[in-house]
């Protein structure tokens, strides 16, 4: 289990970006996510216009682990690379979220930002 609380995410200024932008907020120093792995992971993600927080795995009390292969682009991009016990940040532009507003998607047209804490991968 993660020492870990749920992470603020700070208001980012200017514009939003045209690509998928990874920050590692920490480094951690476990296994190494694949793209074709199974992650565990916390997260909160919030609009990247208002900052209004739209989901958090943290406000059900549990982490959610999912194939990378069924989540969006961005996260397929984003998360590769990083450790068990590591946070990074992922601002996904709407081509790798949820597509064009209109899309049928209540967050399509949106650009999001991601706060992930890799807890497992397999």
């Amino acid at each position: 289990m993660s020492d870990k609380t749920k992470p603020e995410i700070d208001f980012i200024e200017g514009p939003a970006p045209t690509e998928l932008v990874i920050t590692d907020l920490e480094v951690g120093d476990g296994a190494e996510a694949t793209p074709g792995a199974t992650v565990d992971v916390h997260y909160v993600g919030v609009d990247f216009e208002t900052g209004e927080q739209f989901d958090a795995s943290w406000d059900r009390g549990a982490s959610i682990q999912f194939p990378l292969a069924g989540l969006i682009k961005g996260w397929q991009d984003g998360i590769p690379g990083m450790k068990v016990g590591g946070r990074r940040q992922l601002v996904v532009p709407p081509a790798q979220a949820y597509g064009p507003a209109g899309s049928g998607h209540r967050l399509g047209g949106r650009t999001l930002v991601f706060v992930i804490d890799l807890l497992g991968v397999r």
